[in-house]
């Protein structure tokens, strides 16, 4: 059997949650980068794979499938030798997993993502930013954090819905939250600090995939410590041309 191929850039969070699934399953496959600061997710190549382009997406045999979601409950449902916890033959408990990774979208993803995109990458790479979106963004991702600790991680509850051990749902949204790095430890702390359900549970799903969890996430600390360092230089000097220089280093 042909290992599948993932196309992805570790600086997603989505590519890490697929790239862990598979390592910690034993799934065997083939990892592409799609270099996203290099605008490859748009090449016409890559489109051929997913016409959205945007990573993860992967291609098993002459099948293939994109959105992060939508790859992982494939691999759990297709690949024999993926533990049932992952995503439940129990129809109620795969809906209410289901349930977690639709509101993800639209909450916790839209705030860490747009929180990130405003407040870090975009003024790296020289983009506009927005003050308000910053606003709005850091709004929505504090209400999120505070509807998974209420409502998901109730009580002494290890991972999401009680469970003992960790499923999909899990796995994407420390993935996201993990992108909270990129903005410092002082920015991180100030939204993750007052929950310390959310960093239990963190704590849990890290252990519970390691060490694939942490090999998956070294570019992430990587970029953090670049984009930390030339943020700092940046800052010493006046000269129009600073950031052009910073987007060309990482």
């Amino acid at each position: 059997m042909q290992p599948i191929k993932v196309y992805a850039d570790r600086r997603s969070q989505p590519s890490r949650a697929v790239i862990i699934f598979c390592r910690v399953n034993q799934i065997d496959f083939e990892e592409i980068t799609v270099d996203l600061f290099k605008s490859q997710h748009l090449s016409a190549e890559f489109r051929k794979i997913n016409p959205m382009g945007q990573v993860p997406a992967i291609v098993d045999g002459r099948f293939k499938l994109f959105e992060s979601h939508a790859i992982l409950r494939y691999l759990a449902s297709v690949f024999p030798g993926v533990a049932d916890h992952w995503y439940p033959a129990d129809l109620f408990t795969r809906a209410k997993i289901d349930s977690i990774l639709d509101w993800h979208h639209s909450n916790l993803r839209r705030g860490a993502a747009t929180l990130v995109m405003h407040t870090a990458l975009a003024p790296f790479l020289g983009l506009t930013t927005s003050p308000d979106a910053v606003k709005q963004a850091g709004k929505l991702l504090m209400q999120s954090l505070g509807r998974i600790e209420s409502v998901w991680l109730k009580g002494d509850a290890k991972f999401l819905l009680g469970s003992p051990q960790p499923s999909i749902a899990d796995l994407s949204l420390v993935c996201e939250i993990m992108q909270l790095e990129i903005l410092g430890n002082d920015v991180r702390d100030r939204f993750l600090g007052a929950h310390e359900k959310i960093l239990i549970w963190m704590d849990n799903v890290k252990k519970a995939t390691s060490p694939h969890f942490e090999e998956a996430h070294e570019l992430l600390f990587q970029v953090k410590a670049s984009m930390l360092t030339n943020a700092a230089a940046a800052n010493q000097t006046s000269e129009p041309s600073t950031k052009l220089r910073i987007a060309s280093k990482l």
